[in-house]
């Protein structure tokens, strides 16, 4: 993380960062679907991630 970075301090932040993740992945063709382990040594929690396409509702957002 550089200094000029912000941290998320609510859980739509958090959402906005992963969107924008997402989509940076999917636009520079990674294919962003499926299951990522995010290890994080001791001093913080481990995560299993688990990301799907799902069916859009057919409403702008």
């Amino acid at each position: 993380m550089t200094s000029e970075e912000t941290l998320p301090t609510s859980r739509e932040e958090l959402n906005a960062e992963l969107k924008a993740l997402l989509r940076r992945g999917y636009e520079s063709g990674i294919d962003v679907e499926g299951g990522f382990e995010c290890r994080n040594g001791v001093e913080h929690p481990d995560w299993d991630v688990i990301v799907t396409e799902v069916e859009k509702n057919g409403r702008l957002e």
